[in-house]
C-alpha cells in the first residue's frame, strides 16, 4: 500500500525535453521501460474519457493540464467551449490514444526487446469516500499530481492508455501481489501468523491522528501546525459516521436525529445529540479526535502567539467560546470545544477576515483560558496600522449612534422581544465598520460594478454578491445576527433615515470620508423586502470623469456620425438601451467632446454620477416635484446652448424636449426602448407630433454592453468554413430580401478588415489568473447609430412602421446590434455567445 502524500520521482526524461517541458506544457509520464517512447510534450487536444466523482463517463477531449494550478481544460461535446476542472472533481482521465510498442523479441534472448519484459501488475485504488477500481498495468508512476497508470490494450498486446487519478481524489493504492500473499506462497509464514499481523495492523490503522493526541497534548506552535497537516491528509468523515463506528449511536437515532436537524440546521448534529442526551459532550469529543483527526490542544501550557489574540474581541472570544492560538499564513488556528459549529467559525472568518482552523480542547478549560489569555494579551495593541492591512478607516458616527448600532448587531429583528435583557455585543461594531470598508475596498479593486446585500429571514445567512462584467457571482455569507446591523451601518454612511424600513431610500456615500485614499462614490437603493426586512444594492461609481467619445466602443463610422450630430448647433440626439448599458457614460462623453468655453450646458440627471467642468449639473427630487419636465423648463429660461435630460420618462418630459431642440438648443437624453427604430415608433405613440418630432430629431444611437474576452489568455486559430457560413447568415438576415449584400463581397471586405495571412480568424480565451478563470475580462459596448436622413425624416412624418426605418436605416449604413456584435467578434474583442445574449437581431 501507498501513501499518496509521498511523491515518488520522476522517470527519466532527457535533458532536451526537461528543458522544454515546463515552458511549452504538461509531461505525461509513460511506463517505465526502454520500448516506451519518452515523455513528451502534449502539444494539441487529445481524447479522453473522464470518470467523474459519481462513477460517471465522459468522452471528450483534454486540451490543457495545468499541473501549477492543478487544473485540466476539457471540451465535451456537444458544448462548443472548454471548461476547467479542478483536480478535485474528477476522479480519472484516460487519453484514449495508445501508446504503441513493437513486440518482443523471444526468439533472441540478448535483443533490447527481450530483456526489457514489461510485467504486467494487478492495481487496487482506493477513493476517498471507499470506492474501488481494479485493472492491470504495466508499470506506474506517483508523484505530487497523482498517479499515473498505464493499463494494456489486449492480453497479447503490450500497447497501453494512460490513465491519471489525482492525489486529490485518491485515498490510497496497491500495485503488485500483496506482501501478505508473497511470504504465505514462499511459505515464510503460516496462515495464523498473517492474521494475527493483519489484526494487529487493523488496529494501529485505525489508531488515528487523534487517538495518539488524546493521550499526548499539543502544546507548541510546531507540534500543532504538523498534527493539522496530518489531519489534512485523511479521508473526510462525516461526525455521524464517526460516532456509528464507535458504537456511541444507533442508527436509529442517528436518523432521528438527522430528521429533527433538517428543521433546524444551526444546531450542529453532535450538538442536537449532546442535547437530546443521546451521549455525552466528553463523548462527542472523543469522536472528533478519534475518528475525524482534529487535534487536541492542552490551552492552560499551550504558547499562545498575542498576534493571534488580538484578531479577535474578547466579548466574541468568550460569547462563542473560541481561544485563538496561532495566526499562519492568513490562517487563524483557534481552540474550541466542539470544532463542528460552523456558526462560530463563520463569525470568526466574517470578523478576522481569515481563513479559520479549528482545534480541539478539554471540556471546561475554555472559560479560564479565554479570560487569562486576554488579560496577558489584549491590552497590548498594537498600533492600528500593524493590526490591520485597511487604511485608517474611521467610523462617521457619534458616540451616541454607535451605542445605537452596538445594541442592534447581535439581533434578530424576529427576536428582538425576547433577547431584550441580552447584553450588548461589545466592539463588534469596530468589526463591521471596518469589514464593511474592506468590502467596498475589495469591490472597487476587482472591478465590480454593483454590491448586492440580501437579506432572509429566520436564521438564513445574509448574502453578498458582487456584479463582475455583468454577471452576478457569489461573494460572502454572514450569519444572520448581523443582519440588521449591516442594514443599519450603510444607512449611516450615506445619511437614511435608519428607522424608516417600511419605504425604498436612495442615497450616495462618498467613500472618501472613509478612506482618504479611495476616490470613489456609492448610489445605494435600500428596497423593502418581505417579513419587514430590506435588501441594499450599491452601485459603485468609480470613475466620475467623462471618457473620451473615440474610447466608448464606436466603430469608425459610428463615431464620425455620432461627432456630427452633437456638433449640430440644435435638435435632439437620444441614447436608448435597458437599465445598466452604459447610455449616461455615452451622453456624458458626447457632452466632454462638445464642452467648450463658447458653450452652457444645463443637464438633468437622477442621480448625478459623472461630473465635469463647465457643467451646470442638476439633481431632480421628485419627492419635493422638483421633476424632469420642471428643471427643462427652467432651464429654458437660463439661455442654454446645450441641455442633457437624465431620461424621458413620460410625455410632459418628450414635448418639452421636442420644444427645446426645435427653439435653437441641442437636446440629448436617454430612454429605455430596444432598439433605435422602437425609439421613433414609442415616442410617436406617447402623442408627439410626428411633423415636429421628425424636425427634431438628429439621431438615435441604441446600445447593449458585452462581456470583453480576457486578452491575457486569448488564442486564435483559422475560423472553420462552417463558422465563416455561421456569421455570414447570422449577419446578412436583418436585410430584407431585395437589399441583400452579396456573401463573396462581405466576406472578401471581412477578410480585408479582419483577416490575418487571407484567412479569418477565431478566437477564444480558456481562463487565467487574471480574468479569475472566466475567459472575461471588462466589457465593451454594440452600437446601433440611426442618423435622420431626408428619406427617414420623410417615413416618420407618414407613420412608418419601426421595421420600415430599421430597413431605411440598413440601405443607408446602419449596423443593427447583432451586426456590430460580430464585427466585435471578429475582432477578437467579445465572443458570438455574448452577442447572442444581448442582441435580438
Amino acid at each position: 500500500m501507498n501513501d499518496p502524500s509521498q511523491p515518488l520521482p520522476w522517470p527519466h526524461v532527457d535533458a532536451d525535453t526537461a528543458a522544454a517541458g515546463p515552458a511549452s506544457g504538461f509531461l505525461w509520464p509513460t511506463p517505465p521501460y526502454a520500448a516506451y517512447p519518452q515523455p513528451q510534450v502534449q502539444r494539441g487536444a487529445e481524447a479522453c474519457e473522464i470518470l467523474g466523482l459519481n462513477n460517471s463517463r465522459s468522452v471528450g477531449q483534454v486540451l490543457k493540464l495545468d499541473a501549477s494550478d492543478r487544473i485540466v481544460q476539457i471540451n465535451v461535446p456537444p458544448a462548443r467551449n472548454s471548461m476547467p476542472l479542478k483536480f478535485s472533481q474528477f476522479r480519472a482521465i484516460k487519453l484514449l490514444n495508445p501508446l504503441t510498442v513493437p513486440p518482443r523479441d523471444t526468439g533472441d534472448l540478448n535483443a533490447p526487446l527481450s530483456v526489457d519484459q514489461r510485467p504486467r501488475s494487478d492495481f487496487r485504488i482506493v477513493f476517498n469516500g471507499g470506492d474501488e477500481l481494479k485493472g492491470v498495468t504495466i508499470g506506474h508512476h506517483h508523484d505530487g499530481f497523482g498517479l499515473f497508470l498505464f493499463p494494456p490494450l489486449a492480453d497479447d498486446d503490450d500497447s497501453v492508455r494512460r490513465v491519471f487519478v489525482p492525489r486529490e481524489v485518491l485515498a490510497h493504492f496497491e500495485i503488485g501481489e500483496r506482501l501478505g500473499d508473497m511470504l504465505l506462497k514462499d511459505e515464510l509464514v503460516t496462515p495464523e501468523q498473517l492474521n494475527a499481523a493483519a489484526v494487529e495492523q487493523n488496529s494501529l490503522r485505525q489508531r488515528r491522528v487523534g487517538d495518539i493526541l488524546v493521550n499526548q497534548q499539543i502544546v507548541t506552535a510546531d507540534q500543532l501546525l504538523q498534527a493539522i497537516e496530518q489531519q489534512a491528509k485523511m479521508p473526510m468523515v462525516r461526525i455521524g459516521e464517526a460516532l456509528l463506528a464507535l458504537a456511541l449511536v444507533t442508527p436509529e437515532q442517528l436518523e432521528q436525529a438527522l430528521v429533527q436537524q433538517r428543521d433546524d440546521r444551526s444546531v450542529p448534529l453532535g450538538e442536537l445529540l449532546v442535547r437530546r442526551n443521546v451521549i455525552s459532550r466528553a463523548q462527542l469529543q472523543s469522536a472528533l479526535a478519534r475518528k475525524m483527526g482534529y487535534p487536541v490542544v492542552d490551552v492552560e501550557n499551550f504558547t499562545i502567539e498575542p498576534d493571534a489574540v488580538r484578531k479577535l474581541p474578547h466579548a466574541v472570544a468568550k460569547r462563542l467560546e473560541v481561544l485563538p492560538l496561532v495566526l499562519r499564513d492568513g490562517r487563524l488556528i483557534v481552540a474550541m470545544e466542539d470544532p463542528t459549529r460552523r456558526d462560530a467559525l463563520d463569525e470568526v472568518e466574517f470578523i478576522t477576515q481569515l481563513k479559520v482552523v479549528p482545534t480541539l480542547t478539554k471540556l471546561g478549560t475554555l472559560q479560564f483560558a479565554i479570560p487569562s489569555t486576554f488579560e496577558r494579551y489584549g491590552a497590548e495593541a498594537l498600533p492600528r496600522a500593524h493590526v490591520d492591512n485597511l487604511p485608517d478607516l474611521t467610523p462617521d458616527f457619534t458616540l451616541e449612534s454607535s451605542n445605537k448600532l452596538i445594541e442592534s448587531l447581535e439581533r434578530d429583528s424576529s427576536e428582538r422581544t425576547a433577547k431584550e435583557e441580552e447584553s450588548p455585543i461589545e466592539q463588534s461594531d469596530n468589526s463591521l465598520v471596518r469589514l464593511i470598508n474592506s468590502m467596498i475596498i475589495e469591490a472597487h479593486n476587482q472591478g465590480v460594478s454593483d454590491i448586492h446585500i440580501e437579506t432572509y429571514p429566520g436564521r438564513e445567512k445574509l448574502k453578498i454578491r458582487f456584479r463582475r462584467d455583468g454577471v452576478l457571482q457569489p461573494y460572502l455569507e454572514l450569519p444572520h445576527t448581523y443582519r440588521n446591523a449591516m442594514i443599519a451601518r450603510i444607512k449611516i454612511m450615506c445619511d437614511l433615515d435608519i428607522s424608516e424600513r417600511r419605504k425604498p431610500q436612495d442615497g450616495k456615500i462618498n467613500f472618501a470620508r472613509f478612506s482618504s485614499q479611495h476616490k470613489l462614490e456609492l448610489r445605494v437603493a435600500t428596497i423593502p423586502t418581505n417579513n419587514g426586512l430590506e435588501d441594499v444594492v450599491m452601485r459603485l461609481l468609480a470613475s466620475s470623469k467623462p471618457i473620451p467619445l473615440d474610447r466608448i466602443g464606436l466603430t469608425p463610422a459610428n463615431l464620425a456620425a455620432l461627432q456630427g450630430a452633437v456638433a449640430r448647433p440644435y435638435g435632439m440626439v437620444l441614447c436608448v438601451g435597458p437599465t445598466g448599458s452604459g447610455k449616461t457614460t455615452t451622453l456624458h462623453s458626447a457632452l466632454s467632446h462638445i464642452n467648450t468655453a463658447e458653450r452652457k450646458i444645463w443637464t438633468a440627471e437622477d442621480p448625478i454620477e459623472i461630473t465635469q467642468a463647465g457643467l451646470r449639473q442638476v439633481q431632480v427630487n421628485p419627492k419635493i416635484d422638483w421633476t424632469f419636465a420642471k428643471a427643462l423648463r427652467a432651464f429654458l429660461r437660463a439661455d442654454p446652448d446645450v441641455i442633457m435630460v437624465g431620461e424621458i420618462r413620460d410625455q410632459e418630459t418628450a414635448e418639452i424636449a421636442i420644444e427645446a431642440s426645435l427653439t435653437g438648443h441641442l437636446v440629448l437624453s436617454t430612454l429605455h426602448t430596444n432598439s433605435a427604430a422602437e425609439t421613433i415608433t414609442r415616442l410617436l405613440d406617447m402623442g408627439m407630433d410626428p411633423f415636429n418630432f421628425a424636425d427634431s430629431l438628429l439621431a438615435v444611437l441604441a446600445q447593449r454592453l458585452v462581456r470583453r474576452s480576457c486578452p491575457t489568455c486569448r488564442t486564435s486559430e483559422p475560423m472553420t468554413e462552417a463558422e465563416l457560413q455561421e456569421l455570414l447568415d447570422d449577419y446578412l438576415h436583418v436585410f430584407p430580401a431585395e437589399g441583400r449584400p452579396s456573401k463573396l463581397a462581405l466576406m472578401a471586405d471581412w477578410i480585408k478588415s479582419h483577416g490575418q495571412g487571407g484567412r479569418l480568424l477565431k478566437h477564444h480565451s480558456p481562463g487565467c489568473t487574471a480574468c479569475g478563470g472566466s475567459g472575461y475580462k471588462g466589457r465593451a459596448g454594440l452600437h446601433e447609430l440611426l442618423t435622420v436622413s431626408k428619406d427617414i425624416r420623410r417615413m416618420i412624418q407618414t407613420g412608418a412602421r419601426a421595421e420600415e426605418l430599421h430597413h431605411a436605416g440598413l440601405a443607408e449604413g446602419m449596423r443593427s446590434l447583432r451586426q456590430d456584435g460580430i464585427i466585435k467578434v471578429l475582432q477578437g474583442i467579445t465572443t458570438l455567445a455574448e452577442v447572442h445574449a444581448t442582441s435580438n437581431v
